[in-house]
């Protein structure tokens, strides 16, 4: 898999881009503020269908204009689709592939499959759950297009739910006690949608666990860290479900995820916090409430790594991410977005050796001299709005 070609218009800062690439590696080199990174963040956009940058999509409308296109040539398997995008905050985007009728976007999904290494990638480590679910959330619909669905689907029955607890619980305080029936029907919902999501979580966690430790052994091997057999990188996943999470589920070699009994283990948990929940308002168990461990030796990554156990560790997730869809037969297009400027030389070189094999690298950096030798390959200057190859 590879991209042949990019075109944006009024996308970020750019008016109008075209670039021409190949298979290997093609380094962007700009100072900042000049759009490097606007231009493979748009290429994240049509893999994932979001920014790895913002939340939203109306920042990445340039101003004063009403709508975003971004078109992508991609070869994947020897054939090569044309996917356009059309983005339009406020209202619904749309999507074409191969000059097509417009469709909805998620019919891209899985046409274009990229690993992005960035330093918001440090959130990862050291943010909040919701960074580390995100992650995996991604990965998953890489990974398994359809999940973007069972995602969308979750994230609606979270919101009907919660407005129901939140108006339940002022009613239960200010008087009689309300009708519970409604509710007990959001929590078969919240269930069946939780559940599917549940066992694709802990399907995902057990079979990138044990690329994640080979991934840090080997970027930590050159660096400044403890020897990687002293400082074993894992990852686990923390359940809301806490003990009724069935033996055995999210371990390498071990059970796979039972849909079935993670329903009812759901509904079981509803059941036993509904007065909790409706005291405070809120939904307290599902896939919203869980998180990804990163653990070194045996402490937390979070706040216990130092900063370049940090950054092996954010790097580590992205190889593993790398190696494993590649396992499933679809190697990515690996996206290096000004993350040379953040490690130390060591770090740089160990970084460039392990990715330097890829089909395909695209990188970005303010100063080409950060980029390692082994990923020099074809070069573009990107100034004053213009993107010129040079090399």
């Amino acid at each position: 898999m590879y991209v042949r070609h990019l075109q944006v218009t009024d996308f970020r800062s750019w008016p109008q881009a075209d670039l021409a690439f190949e298979p290997g590696a093609s380094v962007l080199v700009g100072s900042n503020g000049q759009g490097k990174t606007n231009l493979v963040e748009a290429l994240g956009y049509v893999a994932t269908l979001g920014s790895h940058r913002v939340s939203s999509d109306a920042p990445l409308v340039r101003y004063g204009a009403q709508r975003a296109f971004v078109r992508a040539a991609v070869v994947n398997g020897g054939r090569e689709l044309l996917v356009d995008l059309e983005i339009t905050p406020g209202k619904a985007n749309r999507a074409r592939i191969n000059r097509g009728a417009p469709g909805k976007p998620r019919d891209v999904l899985g046409i274009l499959r990229t690993v992005l290494f960035a330093p918001e990638d440090l959130a990862v480590v050291r943010g909040d759950p919701g960074e580390r679910r995100r992650f995996l959330d991604e990965l998953l619909v890489s990974r398994s297009p359809r999940y973007a669905g069972v995602r969308a689907d979750y994230e609606r029955v979270l919101r009907q739910r919660s407005a129901l607890l939140k108006s339940a619980g002022a009613a239960r305080r200010g008087g009689p006690a309300p009708d519970l029936r409604t509710l007990e029907i959001w929590d078969g919902h919240l269930a069946a949608h939780g559940a599917d999501l549940l066992a694709a979580r802990l399907d995902l966690v057990a079979d990138i666990a044990p690329h994640v430790t080979s991934a840090y052994a080997s970027v930590a091997e050159t660096g400044t860290d403890s020897a990687p057999a002293g400082r074993v990188a894992d990852v686990r996943y923390r359940s809301s479900l806490g003990d009724s999470l069935p033996a055995g589920y999210g371990v390498p070699q071990g059970v796979r995820a039972d849909r079935a009994e993670l329903e009812s283990a759901l509904l079981a948990e509803l059941e036993r916090v509904r007065g909790q929940e409706l005291e405070r308002g809120v939904s307290l168990v599902g896939p919203h409430r869980d998180d990804l461990e990163l653990v070194l030796g045996e402490l937390p990554a979070k706040g216990y790594a130092s900063h370049g156990e940090s950054w092996s560790f954010v790097l580590a997730l992205r190889l593993a991410s790398y190696h494993l869809l590649t396992e499933d037969g679809a190697e990515p297009v690996l996206i290096l977005d000004d993350v040379f400027a953040e490690l130390d030389r060591r770090r740089r070189s160990r970084l460039a050796e392990l990715v330097g094999g890829a089909e395909q690298v695209l990188v970005t950096a303010a100063v080409g001299e950060d980029v390692p030798e082994e990923l020099k390959g074809t070069r573009f200057d990107v100034r004053d709005g213009e993107v010129r190859r040079v090399g």
